[in-house]
């Protein structure tokens, strides 16, 4: 019977497990924190919600609001509303990480995974890494922190650790650059949550990150406040968060953080993704959009494919998959996958590139074309064709835009006025405290220290 070890409890790791153990193979899981809550924004389509089959329970708020804040404050609202007509079936989940993962990585023991709080700490990967896999790694079920030291031997490694995956360096899977992400989980006074209560924010512009967006998302009695940016600017990140937070400053008034998080994302696939037999999926393969950095959905969706792909090799867990079985996984994500990937990076780079270019993108995000395109794909993971005419007025008014956003991209920020209190009421809250706790900004609402490095 084929052994396989799933290194990773987050949505790729559950979903490959959960696809292991139905099929009766012999599986292990392994999750060092198993209350782990990454610092993620926490936002799925609408698409997951069904094909994982998510309870609502783990679902804090069904967001049918969005609105986005260009450099020089320009609001557009974009409301599914107005998009799919007044109806409810329509949403983006906001979710808690550690509680949905909670929820499917426990939906893979309850069918057979064993689930084992440990960290692996060393794999010995065989003749030419073709294995079997030893694997080294401290058992923390116990309550001990420092762990008991076991070992296990598999005959099949699935790597869903993360973007400083273990298994990629046993691996050699190639060096590749990460992102990061930086949020802060900010408790609101009842006022503003009101507002934030079906609504998210994105803002945009160098002060919030010069490659990325800032974001206000509303989560079960709060927000999570966070931006991100490339490898490069990693030492601008406390600057940036200060920056998303002083934009936001009126509308996130009195709010007190409960909680930091920091997380490195990955940039862009890896060299290599599956070596002998060994696979990598989720954030330990790449699979993080540009543009939008999603890839919890694309998390998910890889550990199931790639489960799916040695069950069927394996026929049931009868034989260990070749390694060229295992690449029909990468065939087929690449297939399914890689424009949507390709096509996220080139706007990306279009659009983040300088403030007159953000300013084009928000007024581009104002038309009901360009809002119905954008939300089927991220709902639903479908492109629709465009229409001739459509095709002509996009391209004219992304023109338009481009040549608007360079006269309107501002020479200096400013916070965007509160949504649910007059202005006076707001500038005398903000004399006795803006936002208690979390990252040490001055009086101007620059950070005073810069992060520790969280790259590989």
């Amino acid at each position: 019977m084929l052994r396989v070890a799933v290194i990773g409890g987050g949505p790729s790791g559950s979903c490959a497990a959960e696809i292991l153990a139905k099929a009766g193979i012999e599986t292990w899981i392994f999750e060092r924190k198993l209350d782990n809550a990454k610092p993620c924004g926490g936002a799925i389509p609408l698409c997951m919600v069904a094909e994982f089959d998510l309870p609502d329970s783990i679902i804090d708020r069904k967001v049918r609001n969005m609105r986005m804040i260009s450099p020089s404050n320009r609001e557009v609202d974009i409301s599914l509303d107005k998009v799919y007509g007044e109806t409810e079936n329509e949403y983006i989940g906001m979710c808690r990480r550690e509680v949905m993962d909670a929820f499917m990585r426990d939906r893979a023991a309850d069918l057979g995974a064993n689930l084992i709080n440990g960290l692996v700490t060393k794999i010995d990967t065989g003749t030419n890494k073709q294995g079997p896999y030893q694997l080294t790694y401290s058992d923390f079920s116990n309550g001990d922190t420092t762990g008991e030291t076991k070992k296990l031997e598999v005959d099949l490694i699935i790597g869903a650790d993360g973007a400083n995956s273990r298994t990629a360096k046993a691996m050699d899977a190639g060096d590749y650059n990460v992102a990061i992400a930086f949020q802060e989980r900010i408790k609101l006074p009842s006022k503003e949550m009101v507002y934030y209560e079906d609504l998210a924010e994105m803002y945009v512009g160098t002060d919030v990150s010069p490659d990325f967006y800032g974001w206000v998302f509303p989560k079960y009695d709060h927000v999570a406040v966070g931006t991100g940016t490339m490898q490069k600017n990693q030492s601008l990140i406390k600057s940036l968060q200060a920056g998303v937070r002083e934009r936001a400053k009126k509308r996130l008034v009195n709010g007190e953080v409960i909680k930091v998080e920091a997380h490195p994302i990955p940039e862009h696939p890896r060299p290599r993704r599956v070596v002998g037999r060994m696979a990598l999926v989720g954030d330990a393969a790449g699979y993080v959009t540009k543009s939008s950095g999603e890839g919890i959905y694309f998390a998910a969706k890889s550990g199931r494919m790639c489960a799916e792909e040695i069950v069927k090799a394996s026929e049931g867990g009868k034989k260990i998959p070749t390694e060229d079985e295992l690449k029909k996984y990468l065939v087929k994500w690449d297939k399914k996958y890689g424009a949507t990937y390709k096509v996220l990076e080139i706007l990306q780079n279009i659009f983040y590139s300088n403030d007159g270019a953000r300013e084009a993108f928000v007024e581009m995000c104002d038309d009901l074309d360009v809002q119905r395109l954008t939300f089927d794909s991220y709902l639903y993971k479908t492109v629709v064709a465009m229409k001739p005419l459509q095709q002509i007025k996009l391209t004219l008014m992304t023109i338009g835009s481009v040549l608007r956003g360079r006269a309107l991209a501002p020479d200096k920020y400013k916070p965007v006025p509160s949504a649910v209190r007059e202005d006076e009421e707001v500038t005398k809250m903000l004399e006795v405290c803006s936002i208690k706790g979390g990252i040490k900004v001055d009086k101007n609402g620059r950070a005073t220290t810069e992060a520790k490095s969280l790259s590989k």
